[in-house]
């Protein structure tokens, strides 16, 4: 159908009264027409995301019901036990995410499946958990992670825990892909669900059970009670899910002197003290480094809406606030862990962490030093949570720790995805560590780079806005493959590793096969030990490259990375 057909039958569709505002609105402006009626938002290995609004190519009730539709036809061909095992249903602070986290159980209900709602917003990680915990066979998260306020997501979760691995997930997309009519899908409303027994609040049980395994997070509990009295902790969920729990959760740990951005705290679908409520960017760190420097906060702890990604700021010698990268914090994580473990004896010899392929070389140096094994899997911590599954199974490997370069972090895996919980309470831990000794974790950083070398990583981000910019993107990355990277700013390429041809090839010319599943990356290994990656991202309209480079110094590093960038970059504009 075209976008012309497509815009008709949303014209003539019975709209909820925010669409159908929406939709006059947009009468007289064809472009948006275009983008919102030409095609259908994408469903990919992670779900779905997008504007939130009127059309088949965005987030609204319809596209919802639709997605969910997909996920109930293909579990009617599960065996009966599977699918009375139900679905977990889980949101964040967005608009319409209780919403759309109703209408899924709406349509899950016509099919006879039971769902398992939280009675208010909780964090992606418990969601994982309580998939786990309640033996459903699925999960849905309804959040947009950290994109600004006018996007929302739909996560779709396998029985382990984690994200729905793809092949499942192919399955899916082809029922979603058979329903023609999103204004005729079958669906009950909330007391229908609750008098067919098909809906099930959940709440203050999970919450519990989950804090009960964050517990078991620390390695060294009496660390923390050491300092405690004099180690303060700037907290701010960035008006998101970590409010829920964070308290309980620090206080659990030990920590007594928790002081939390109290206009941060609100949640608030706007983000309006940031309007990109992203960990990673100086900016959301702005109000938590004015309350630190006001009450002497030895670590500064943000978590996005969802709270499955944590940055961190720590107090520099001067008073100052240092932001790490998630590189840094996972280098400072996994050698604390190893030592500890180390220090007490129950460092294993099969011992593995497990980091995606766009991540820093630090933290697997570390690990290196401990003889323990670092494996690298592609981009999206459901291949994170593949390997934890496959060590449990094969009883090969005994997983320690695992890391996206995004801020995104696992110690223990009772979830099978990025836990910001469970990381604000090792790194609190860390800086407690630290603190004994009389330093701060600035101090314990530069440390690990006098020992292993100066590490330092760059990400860039290219937008392609719109239909056009999906065109431009796969031109962008076509021109990448016909046009071979020999070298980077003078300095010879060693090796091109091509995740969609499943390739590495040395300069030589010498091909072999990677072990990998395909995906649209190209990694290119330099001769000074600096690799670059060049990736498209799979929810955003973005191509991102990545840079890694290690020195004898930060300035040494900064040069090289700004070398790299400035060679590289042309070819993304």
């Amino acid at each position: 159908m075209s976008w012309q057909d497509n815009y008709q039958l949303w014209q003539k569709a019975d709209l909820t009264t925010d669409l159908r505002q929406d939709l006059t609105a947009m009468a007289h402006d064809e472009a948006a027409l275009q983008e919102a009626f030409t095609q259908p938002l994408e469903f990919g290995t992670a779900g779905m995301r997008g504007v939130m609004g009127p059309g088949i190519n965005a987030l609204n009730i319809y596209t919802v019901q639709q997605a969910t539709e997909g996920l109930a036809c293909f579990m009617d061909q599960l065996s009966a036990e599977k699918k009375a095992a139900g679905v977990a249903i889980s949101y964040d602070s967005r608009y319409h995410s209780q919403a759309f986290a109703f209408v899924a159980a709406g349509v899950l209900g016509a099919h006879g499946i039971k769902s398992y709602v939280f009675d208010s917003l909780r964090p992606t990680p418990e969601l994982s958990f309580a998939v786990r915990h309640l033996h459903t066979y699925a999960g849905i998260m309804i959040t947009a992670s950290h994109n600004p306020k006018q996007y929302n997501g739909y996560k779709i979760y396998g029985p382990d825990g984690g994200q729905m691995p793809p092949e499942e997930v192919g399955q899916i997309v082809a029922y979603i892909e058979k329903v023609t009519d999103l204004f005729q899908i079958k669906s009950m409303r909330q007391n229908e669900l609750r008098d067919a027994h098909l809906l099930q609040l959940v709440g203050e049980d999970v919450d519990q059970a989950y804090l009960a395994q964050l517990a078991t997070v620390t390695v060294q509990p009496e660390l923390i009670k050491k300092v405690a009295a004099d180690f303060t902790l700037v907290y701010s969920p960035l008006h998101g899910t970590g409010k829920m729990l964070y308290e309980r959760v620090f206080r659990q740990a030990g920590l007594t002197k928790i002081q939390v951005v109290p206009e941060q705290a609100i949640l608030d679908p706007e983000f309006a003290t940031t309007p990109f409520p992203n960990p990673e960017f100086p900016k959301a760190f702005e109000l938590a480094e004015a309350l630190g420097k006001k009450t002497g906060a030895d670590l500064l702890i943000a978590t996005d809406p969802d709270a499955d990604r944590l940055g961190a700021a720590v107090r520099q010698p001067n008073g100052d606030y240092h932001l790490l990268t998630g590189n840094q914090i996972a280098a400072l994580m996994v050698n604390y862990l190893l030592e500890a473990y180390q220090a007490q004896g129950k460092l294993p010899a099969d011992g593995v962490i497990v980091k995606s392929i766009v991540s820093s070389e630090f933290p697997a140096k570390v690990a290196a030093h401990y003889n323990i094994e670092t494996r690298n899997v592609l981009t999206g911590f459901k291949y994170i949570g593949e390997q934890i599954e496959q060590m449990e199974v094969t009883g090969q490997g005994h997983f320690l720790f695992g890391f996206e370069e995004s801020y995104g972090y696992l110690v223990k895996s009772f979830v099978r995805d990025k836990d910001a919980m469970q990381a604000a309470v090792l790194l609190a831990e860390v800086a407690a560590y630290y603190r004994e000794k009389g330093l701060t974790m600035y101090d314990g950083l530069q440390s690990l780079y006098r020992e292993f070398g100066h590490f330092q990583e760059r990400t860039v981000s290219f937008d392609f806005e719109g239909l056009a910019g999906q065109e431009k993107m796969a031109q962008v990355m076509t021109e990448f493959r016909q046009n071979p990277v020999s070298a980077v700013a003078d300095v010879a390429v060693t090796r091109v590793e091509d995740y969609q041809a499943q390739t590495a090839t040395l300069a030589d010319g010498t091909v072999s096969k990677l072990a990998l599943p395909k995906a649209n990356v190209l990694k290119y290994y330099l001769a000074d030990e600096t690799w670059i990656a060049v990736r498209p991202s799979g929810t955003e309209p973005k191509i991102k490259l990545y840079f890694g480079v290690v020195a004898d110094s930060e300035a040494a590093g900064l040069q090289k990375l700004d070398r790299y960038q400035a060679a590289l970059s042309p070819r993304l504009q």
